[in-house]
């Protein structure tokens, strides 16, 4: 988790078919909610997955789709919780699990009775799972309870998804698990102040039973939840049916209970011009510019907006004029004056699938006047996808969009997801590039990076290599280049020495190693901010 307070709001989402529309080759709706999660909630709330995927399936997911990093991780039908980047196990949990489990016994009668086993990777230690014909499963189920019974065995059924039958012990599953969850917050002084649970089939059922919790239930979900609503005894007034699928029917129900913000940045009517200034910042305000600054640039690449002057103020005003930018692949340039080359990208991704998404904004005050920003910007063009670990400095200007300027911006390539060098030459002046003799210092061709955790879950040592807020401003004023060894150095915002060393690249990561499956191959950059 990114903060260690009480969050003002927590959402637990199933993935497949509630966060995850596997419908949409484009995954719009959960880029919607991904850019107002990292704009409004990422500071102070708590997003939460609960899947029935084990952790190898939720990985390959992750690898597969713009999924956003999430706090804490429900797995295996409510039978395994993790915490945080590093996915580090909940072994309360798993204790309280083991009593009375007789995990042999349950094979056995599965044995038995002859029922196809899933693949390994889903026979978990607290989990068997069966593959059941809906036809079949009411069968299956009353002759499977009858023998857990007779024997006094410590077991339950959940099926779900009209062919799924897992096997769990009586006390596990999606709402015992958040159950457990919020006991264990409220015991940490850190309950949250509400909380928004989200399903679409039959084993996300225990969720809305949860007590003080708000539900929906998307607009795709399944007949047997659906079922479930129409015969639960209690009350419903707590649980909404949304009538659009998947992420969008999340961002229903969030208008519904009127948690705000409730309107994603890619819905908002796009701001190119300060409507009276900020004069009072908070952390929300740079997470937002953060968002609203690289969205702004996916929408330009693909002419969404205007190729207009008042659309391409909007880019460059909002860089300081001797801001800094260290590139991935290893050059520094001034932003303000290489930005002038994507004037003439307007519309170069028009006919591709091509996005820009942003995961893990984290936000830091350094001073009145400093803000330190890190966040994973990933880019996809097509079906390739790259990640830079992005740290930016940006200052407050009470005419700027946001009330913010950006003033150094630094990144390193994801391991495994690295982008390819820029082909277009940008304008050259003298105050606007330290280059390589070998390399091309230009603006990329094609952003790409969308959060497809994005793929798998992203560890915090990822980041080592970029700047710690306490070593980050020691004379902003005077800055106008970082030094080349890498955002570690106690003067990275200091006036640094000219170097034509690139830029190191990241630190490499057990963890970051493990969470990237089959890494695709790298793609071809398009305009850097």
């Amino acid at each position: 988790m990114d903060f260690s307070g009480a969050p003002r709001l927590m959402i637990v989402s199933d993935l497949d078919n509630t966060m995850v529309d596997h419908k949409d080759n484009h995954y719009s709706s959960l880029l919607r909610f991904g850019a107002l999660w990292q704009a409004d909630y990422n500071h102070d709330s708590l997003l939460v997955y609960s899947t029935g995927r084990s952790p190898a399936l939720y990985a390959k997911l992750r690898a597969e789709v713009p999924l956003l990093t999430p706090g804490i991780t429900i797995m295996s039908v409510g039978t395994e919780i993790m915490y945080g980047p590093t996915m580090a196990p909940d072994l309360g949990w798993e204790e309280k699990l083991n009593q009375g489990w007789n995990r042999e016994a349950i094979v056995e009668e599965g044995t038995k009775l002859n029922l196809k086993f899933q693949i390994d990777s889903e026979q978990r230690p607290h989990k068997v799972s069966f593959y059941v014909d809906k036809d079949a499963a009411e069968g299956v189920i009353k002759t499977l309870m009858g023998r857990f019974e007779e024997h006094k065995m410590n077991a339950k059924i959940i099926y779900s998804g009209g062919v799924d039958l897992d096997v769990l012990p009586t006390g596990a599953g999606k709402g015992q698990a958040l159950e457990y969850l919020m006991k264990k917050l409220k015991s940490e002084g850190r309950s949250p102040g509400k909380t928004l649970v989200c399903g679409d089939s039959g084993n996300d059922a225990d969720l809305f039973t949860v007590p003080d919790v708000y539900g929906v239930i998307v607009g795709n979900a399944m007949e047997e939840l659906l079922k479930w609503y129409s015969e639960y005894a209690g009350n419903k007034a707590h649980i909404y049916l949304a009538k659009v699928r998947c992420a969008a029917g999340i961002l229903e129900a969030m208008q519904h209970f009127d948690l705000q913000p409730n309107v994603s940045p890619r819905d908002r009517p796009r701001a190119f011009q300060t409507l009276g200034g900020v004069t009072r910042l908070k952390l929300s305000n740079v997470a937002h510019e953060v968002v609203d600054y690289l969205l702004l640039v996916e929408h330009w690449l693909k002419a969404d907006v205007d190729n207009t002057d008042i659309v391409f103020s909007r880019l460059k005003s909002s860089l300081v004029s001797d801001a800094s930018y260290v590139h991935a692949y290893g050059i520094i340039t001034n932003p303000y004056t290489e930005i002038e080359t994507l004037r003439e990208l307007h519309g170069v991704k028009k006919s591709t699938h091509y996005c820009i998404w942003v995961d893990r904004v984290r936000i830091e005050k350094l001073s009145d006047t400093l803000y330190l920003a890190r966040f994973d910007k990933w880019e996809k063009s097509g079906n390739q996808y790259s990640c830079a670990l992005t740290t930016a400095l940006l200052q407050s200007r009470i005419d700027a969009v946001n009330g913010l300027q950006w003033k150094l911006i630094h990144e390193t390539w994801l391991t495994g997801r690295e982008g390819s060098r820029p082909k277009l030459q940008a304008p050259k002046s003298e105050a606007s590039v330290q280059e390589n003799p070998q390399s091309e210092a230009s603006l990329q061709e094609t952003p790409q990076s969308e959060a497809s955790v994005q793929e798998a879950p992203r560890s915090e040592s990822a980041t080592e290599g970029a700047p710690k807020s306490e070593e980050i401003i020691q004379e902003t004023s005077k800055s106008e280049t970082p030094e080349q060894e890498g955002p570690t150095s106690e003067t990275l915002v200091q006036e640094a020495p000219k170097s034509e060393t690139p830029a190191q690249e990241a630190p490499k990561s057990e963890t970051v190693a493990k969470e990237i499956t089959n890494p695709q191959d790298p793609v071809e950059g398009a305009p850097e901010v």
